[in-house]
């Protein structure tokens, strides 16, 4: 069984570090059975968020393409399951299961997958927005 201890701030902005455990399969398999997923949306969750970081888990169906907009955040994308490419201006790359790319601030990218894929995606210095296309 796969699981992953992350240390995180809660929302309640104590600063009391706590302790979460997330596991991967059993999350990504309540995410897949919800109706937006089924209808062929994107499912994202959100596993911590604060000021300063947040953590969410996507799952991206087979042929889904999104267009990021240019962002003063640094962003890594982890895949959990399935493979990505990611496209950054005339250069691309396939993360396979189980690899990290990290992006600096002030990128535009573009990610398109051909296979279900889930990805752990850990924002920092404020809020990323997707969108689908």
């Amino acid at each position: 069984m796969s699981t992953t201890k992350l240390l995180y701030y809660k929302d309640d902005k104590s600063l009391k570090p706590s302790l979460s455990l997330f596991d991967y399969p059993t999350l990504i398999g309540e995410m897949k059975g919800r109706p937006h997923w089924i209808k062929g949306d994107l499912e994202t969750l959100v596993l911590l968020k604060t000021p300063t970081k947040q953590i969410v888990l996507t799952a991206l169906h087979e042929g889904t393409e999104i267009k990021s907009f240019q962002s003063n955040e640094s962003i890594t994308f982890q895949i959990i399951e399935g493979k990505m490419k990611f496209h950054v201006r005339k250069e691309s790359v396939t993360l396979d299961k189980s690899q990290l790319l990290t992006l600096s601030e002030n990128i535009k990218y573009r990610l398109t997958t051909d296979e279900e894929t889930v990805v752990l995606l850990t924002i920092t210095n404020g809020a990323v927005q997707l969108s689908e296309n």
